[in-house]
């Protein structure tokens, strides 16, 4: 998938994968990294994402990679943040100096340029990916991060011949074959999504689970 591809959703206000609020996983699962005040957390993919909001409410320095200037500019412009550039593609707010965006593709990021992270919280990025992206991204984050950096990874699994991604099916096993040799892998929860949602049931799925799964790098 190339990088136009998302810029030009950005473009087209194609954005249904933005939430107009905190996400609810994020929300009961977040606990389960056990980490501290101040540990510095990066939002892969982040879009303009009210979870990042969320993350630097419960103590956290929040370092989001967005590639898409618009949604950089319309997360400090929708949380009336006055938005300033602190380097050359890194941008902050004097209201809220713990959240910083790189307006970067991710797969360039180097370590040196992120700083030390303690945590990820990947809600959108994992499941953005075709299957052909997925082993280069977990390996791409697996450079980034130190020995026990925890991760909070939401992952959807649905026929994906019912439904066109993203956001991608990404099952179990695909989830186990990409990250087991870098991490250790928890599996905290598994739910039906598809009881209820009119939605998605229109769309001709027959089945969709999200699963939140813990990860912490070896």
């Amino acid at each position: 998938m190339e990088k136009q591809f998302w810029l030009d959703r950005w473009e087209e206000r194609q954005i249904g994968f933005h939430l107009p609020e905190v996400n609810a996983h994020l929300r009961k699962h977040w606990s389960a990294l056990k980490l501290n005040a101040g540990d510095r957390v990066l939002v892969p993919l982040c879009g303009k994402s009210l979870d990042m909001l969320w993350l630097r409410e419960a103590g956290h320095g929040v370092l989001g990679v967005e590639l898409s200037g618009i949604a950089v500019e319309e997360f400090f412009a929708d949380n009336a943040l006055d938005m300033q550039a602190e380097a050359e593609d890194v941008f902050s707010s004097p209201q809220a100096p713990e959240i910083k965006l790189h307006q970067s593709d991710f797969f360039e990021l180097q370590p040196e340029k992120l700083g030390k992270i303690q945590a990820v919280y990947d809600r959108a990025a994992l499941v953005a990916l075709p299957q052909d992206m997925r082993k280069p991204y977990v390996q791409h984050l697996s450079e980034l991060l130190p020995a026990g950096a925890a991760v909070l990874l939401v992952t959807m699994d649905y026929p994906q011949s019912e439904m066109d991604g993203p956001p991608f099916s990404v099952d179990e096993q695909e989830v186990r074959q990409l990250y087991h040799e870098g991490f250790h892998i928890q599996l905290l929860d598994s739910l039906d999504v598809l009881a209820g949602n009119t939605r998605l049931a229109e769309r001709g799925l027959t089945r969709m689970m999200e699963q939140i799964w813990k990860l912490e790098r070896k």
